[in-house]
């Protein structure tokens, strides 16, 4: 009996018995992305591994005994080489963060605007809210964990997360602070980092909607990813200047409910070369660098810096960074649209 090494099937064999409907297996190759695990041969995917390893091969042919080959691995070329050797250089110029703003057209998928137009018939009528709030409601503030229990309790100070959770590269933080950890109960934990008043209720016009949004980089761009379902294609907006990324995402399914987000990034992209495109479950928006260099993060606080601040940045670091590695699922956390 021999072993064979096709990718899915891994079954012993008896050579004399083989024939081409022998083996079923996996011509292409395994790939992990966004906590899925599939292959690139077929659309088979999912993100539990036991599921992933046990999927069924999508080809039949005959039992092999000789190991695939593996990708090569590219050597560096003269000119990675060369690149690596420069001196530290200072960056471009920042512009202000209030330049104008061009709006990006994204390519809108089939499958989404299918499911979207079906959608929107049925939310004319706006949803009524009960202006009775319930013993026990839970603040719907980020980060608050206090519980409605009185009028007293209603009229005590928030201290919550006015950002977005974010999760990459195994950190944990906030975007609006930034105290970053690898730890999950101490991100659960960490207190808010503003004030204000306790929201016990949405509001019945303008609902703020939670979407988890992840970043990565490659030598040449900059790929943000916005985790979102069933939002309105046309009145959803992305804008952008050479430092600033703007996005607000209208869902007509929770009565007008919307998400949004606006930047500063950490480093200049060049937006006429910039391109979005729209998808069932996600917006992906893609930022061509204008300075050869990686950024340590995609975004810098306001407030902590001038427009007209420069950085000196060593070439010869640009590394494409993966995707998110988390496994914890923002549902875990409070309502969030992935």
């Amino acid at each position: 009996m021999l072993q064979c090494y096709n990718r899915g099937c891994g079954q012993l064999y008896d050579p004399v018995q083989n024939t081409e409907e022998s083996c079923q297996h996996h011509p292409g190759m395994p790939f992990f992305h966004d906590a899925y695990k599939g292959w690139t041969c077929c659309n088979k995917k999912s993100v539990d591994f036991t599921e992933f390893l046990n999927m069924k091969g999508c080809s039949f042919s005959k039992h092999s005994n000789v190991k695939p080959a593996e990708p090569e691995k590219l050597a560096a070329t003269n000119v990675e080489k060369e690149f690596v050797r420069k001196p530290i250089l200072v960056a471009l110029d920042r512009p202000p963060f209030d330049t104008d703003l061009i709006k990006i057209e994204p390519e809108v998928t089939a499958a989404l605007k299918e499911a979207v137009d079906a959608l929107l018939p049925k939310a004319v009528e706006p949803v009524s809210k009960l202006d009775v709030i319930e013993n026990g409601t839970i603040c719907k503030n980020s980060g608050c964990k206090h519980s409605y229990t009185s009028k007293e309790v209603e009229g005590t100070e928030c201290q919550y997360h006015p950002g977005a959770p974010i999760f990459h590269e195994g950190m944990k933080f906030w975007s609006c602070c930034k105290r970053r950890t690898t730890d999950f109960t101490v991100f659960m934990n960490q207190p808010g980092c503003s004030q204000g008043k306790h929201k016990w209720k949405d509001d019945a016009t303008t609902k703020k909607t939670s979407c988890r949004f992840d970043w990565h980089q490659t030598p040449s761009n900059v790929i943000v990813a916005i985790y979102a379902k069933l939002y309105d294609y046309e009145k959803s907006s992305i804008l952008m200047n050479p430092i600033r990324l703007k996005v607000d995402l209208f869902f007509p399914d929770e009565v007008s409910g919307t998400f949004n987000i606006d930047l500063e990034l950490r480093g200049l992209v060049d937006v006429d070369k910039s391109a979005a495109k729209m998808y069932p479950t996600k917006i992906e928006i893609i930022m061509p660098k204008a300075e050869a260099c990686s950024w340590p993060d995609l975004s810098c606080e306001r407030n902590l810096r001038t427009d007209k601040e420069t950085f000196h940045i060593r070439q010869g670091n640009s590394i494409s960074h993966n995707d998110s590695d988390s496994e914890v699922d923002l549902d875990d956390i409070m309502p969030s649209r992935k």
